[in-house]
């Protein structure tokens, strides 16, 4: 059975932050199975885990992860010519989960994962912000300003696309925000809030003004937010984005 360090499982199954499960165990305060711990163990949730007495009820209903995927890992459960993938960092309990939308093999970033795939196609169809740093080759010109502000139609948006992408149309919507910053050594760096997740859309986008993107990374997923989280790591969402889940999924009509 999957084992966690015990200030992940209270993070995950109450309201309490990481940070502050620790201080509950360092203070005493958390048995298992009757016995009080201060050092960090790990759980297999199985236990009877008490905070102050009061036992903890493992949550049942479903979970969702944030993995901060490292460049050079691929979001698929496997490769046929061998490359890493993402399930190769995570722990084997997480074989069943699936992706909310994608980061190619050279992207970085948040990564949203859940057991529970109609959540993950819900999420992965909303207009929910997702925010990215980019780094392209080449400067941001008016033209590309344009682009960013009012979205466009290409034809053609087969630049920046993996090449066996079967897609070779897109319609690009304005993005919701941006910052450009000065071009240094023949680079830009850019930050793009967009509300969608078309098959390698940003790469696509500036791609087609043959700006290539050398750089992206997401940090952000609606209110969901890489934060500290360090890169081939996870953590569980905390319990207030699991309150703005819930609420997403009540608009929605998903029930679980």
């Amino acid at each position: 059975m999957e084992k966690m360090r015990l200030n992940k499982f209270i993070s995950h199954n109450t309201g309490y932050s990481r940070r502050e499960a620790d201080e509950l165990i360092k203070n005493g305060k958390v048995s298992i199975n009757g016995r009080v711990v201060s050092e960090f163990v790990e759980v297999s949730g199985e236990e009877k885990i008490r905070i102050n007495g009061r036992i903890i009820k493992k949550k049942t209903e479903f979970s969702v992860i944030v993995y901060h995927k490292p460049k050079g890992e691929l979001v698929t459960k496997k490769d046929d010519r061998g490359r890493k993938t993402i399930y190769d960092s995570l722990p084997n309990g997480f074989s069943k989960f699936v992706s909310i939308g994608r980061l190619d093999f050279a992207s970085e970033g948040l990564l949203l994962l859940t057991d529970a795939p109609a959540i993950a196609t819900a999420l992965m169809k909303s207009d929910i912000e997702r925010e990215y740093y980019l780094k392209v080759k080449g400067e941001v010109t008016d033209e590309v300003v344009t682009a960013i502000k009012e979205g466009f139609y290409a034809d053609d948006a087969t630049k920046g696309a993996h090449a066996k992408s079967k897609i070779k149309s897109m319609e690009f919507k304005p993005f919701l925000a941006y910052r450009i910053m000065p071009s240094s050594g023949g680079y830009t760096k850019i930050k793009a809030i967009i509300n969608e997740g078309q098959n390698r859309e940003l790469r696509r986008f500036f791609g087609y003004f043959d700006l290539e993107v050398v750089d992206l990374k997401r940090t952000a997923f609606g209110r969901v937010t890489l934060g500290t989280l360090k890169p081939g790591k996870w953590r569980y969402l905390d319990s207030s984005e699991y309150d703005d889940l819930r609420d997403f999924l009540k608009q929605e009509k998903i029930y679980y």
